[in-house]
């Protein structure tokens, strides 16, 4: 339980002000909102369930060093908590291609929001989250704090 509620803060808190918000109020623009949640959700899922693979990974490959994952984790949510009061925006070129998606809108909204996610600092905290939790718990948790 623990696991769930540090990784729904965490990742609720890492999204404010992302450019995958600005994605999806784009989104929402041209598709149903249903379509654009379903998208959303699954790109989410998919994503942050890799994302805890690696985490999981990472903490069992090194498990004997788990002070120093500790200290990378801290220091790594310093960085994200920096990114976050930067502050992201999406650019017009992005926007344009949101607006002129062709094709069904659950695949096209799913695929920009995966595509959107990979190495994002949602995406870097979910690894790190993973590395010492519960898995379950983090992957739960991190998709349900994104959407």
């Amino acid at each position: 339980m623990y696991a769930f509620l540090l990784s729904t803060a965490v990742i609720f808190v890492a999204e404010l002000g992302d450019k995958s918000q600005l994605m999806a109020m784009t989104f929402a623009t041209r598709y149903r909102a249903r379509d654009v949640l379903i998208g959303i959700t699954v790109a989410t899922a998919v994503v942050h369930l890799a994302s805890v693979a690696i985490g999981a990974a990472v903490g069992e490959s090194f498990g004997d060093h788990q002070g120093l994952i500790s200290i990378v984790a801290g220091v790594a949510f310093l960085c994200f908590g920096a990114w976050t009061l930067r502050g992201d925006t999406l650019t017009d070129d992005e926007a344009d291609r949101a607006r002129r998606s062709q094709g069904w809108s659950v695949l096209a909204v799913g695929t920009a929001f995966f595509l959107a996610e990979l190495g994002d600092k949602t995406m870097l905290a979910t690894i790190t989250l993973a590395t010492d939790s519960d898995w379950l718990g983090v992957w739960i948790g991190s998709t349900l704090g994104m959407v």
